[in-house]
């Protein structure tokens, strides 16, 4: 059966629709032996109800839907954490909608008096005591994954997160970019975890990639409070890179999606991490619109074609994201005991050496460091 699409001219309470709308999806129902009903908008508890009870068939909403699809899709530990923990604090408020059955009591002990605790009570707290334990486990997480990064940042070396609407290709780049095989499919939310790999890039030689959860439209509160120990991979990164469909029809709406959600994690504001745009999917493109989009990149400083499909445009990529991680950049001039091997390679893996010269027992540097790398060197220089 083909999907069907109802205008909402005036939202119901009840049921979001109206009751000829109602009326028509149950005939459809019927006619066509549906068993599901997938509306493409967040629902009540109540509008969920009344709309199975008109139509005959189980209804999911929107958060519901994506809710299914990432539980399919987590494959770590701490992503079916994340996931649970979604779907509990979704469920929660639709005990009375989906657990009916369960109003009804259980005998309280004597000597307490009154009724006893309905079982519906009973769940909630089961419930809520299970979300307690998740969010435990999450923190446990979160302060883990800080511990990664703080090693990070004194190792240190940059961190590149891909960021991007849902099925815009971020898997497949990661792959092209690291020789790496993560999962990799024409799917949504195909990836739900944080995957860090090296790679070098010209200039460095040790670059974080990290390939990320992948953004959508409206993105549930359960999901973004769930997942916000995972995207904060992309608040740390000194370099944020939207792959972007441009085969997709709604790629401006997508793009702009992706821009809220970078928003309400704090990325729109001043010091957040730079950003650069990866036009992803160029091969689907037909030569007029090929044509018409290269024009447009050739005006702006911050944008890649490529293919990660066929790797085409990912030299212009790797140039194009070393240059942004080089932004800031200076030249300074060091003298260092002819000893000091270790902060001298240290100067050779974050930086670009232009000259060094040996003059009796000390070595004479000029280095290109990043205002970061340069606080860090002298930081190491003090200690």
């Amino acid at each position: 059966m083909a999907a069907r699409a109802f205008r909402v001219r005036a939202v119901r309470p009840a049921t979001l629709l109206g009751k000829g709308q109602v009326e028509e999806i149950a005939e459809l129902a019927k006619a066509n032996d549906a068993h599901l009903l997938i509306v493409d908008a967040a629902l009540t508890p109540i509008q969920q109800k009344n709309l199975e009870t008109e139509s005959g068939t189980k209804v999911i909403d929107r958060t519901g839907l994506i809710l299914e699809i990432f539980g399919e899709r987590a494959a770590t530990a701490e992503g079916q954490l994340q996931v649970e923990l979604a779907h509990l604090q979704y469920q929660s408020g639709r005990l009375v909608r989906s657990w009916t059955h369960l109003e009804r009591q259980r005998g309280g002990f004597g000597f307490l008096g009154g009724p006893g605790e309905t079982q519906i009570e009973a769940d909630r707290r089961m419930i809520r005591d299970r979300m307690a334990k998740i969010r435990r486990e999450l923190e446990q997480v979160k302060r883990t994954r800080t511990l990664h990064r703080d090693r990070r940042q004194r190792a240190p070396w940059p961190v590149i997160a891909l960021v991007g609407y849902t099925n815009a290709g971020k898997s497949t780049l990661f792959n092209r970019l690291t020789g790496e095989a993560v999962f990799a499919e024409n799917l949504l939310f195909a990836t739900l975890d944080p995957t860090m790999r090296d790679i070098r890039l010209p200039g460095f030689d040790k670059v974080i990639l990290s390939d990320t959860v992948g953004f959508v439209s409206d993105l549930p509160t359960e999901l973004i409070a769930a997942f916000r120990a995972t995207l904060e991979e992309v608040a740390s990164a000194d370099l944020l890179v939207h792959v972007r469909n441009m085969a997709h029809p709604d790629r401006e709406a997508q793009r702009d999606d992706v821009d809220d959600v970078l928003a309400s994690l704090g990325m729109a504001e001043e010091g957040a991490p730079p950003r650069l745009e990866a036009w992803n999917k160029v091969d689907l493109l037909t030569a007029e619109e090929r044509d018409r989009l290269t024009e447009e990149a050739k005006r702006r400083e911050d944008v890649a074609m490529v293919s990660a499909l066929s790797g085409e445009g990912l030299e212009e990529l790797r140039e194009l994201m070393a240059s942004r991680l080089r932004n800031g950049e200076q030249v300074h001039d060091v003298r260092l005991p002819a000893s000091a091997g270790e902060r001298i390679a240290w100067l050779h893996a974050r930086g670009e050496v232009l000259d060094q010269r040996v003059e009796e027992d000390e070595v004479a540097l000029s280095v290109r460091l990043s205002p970061d790398n340069w606080a860090r060197f002298q930081a190491m220089e003090s200690a």
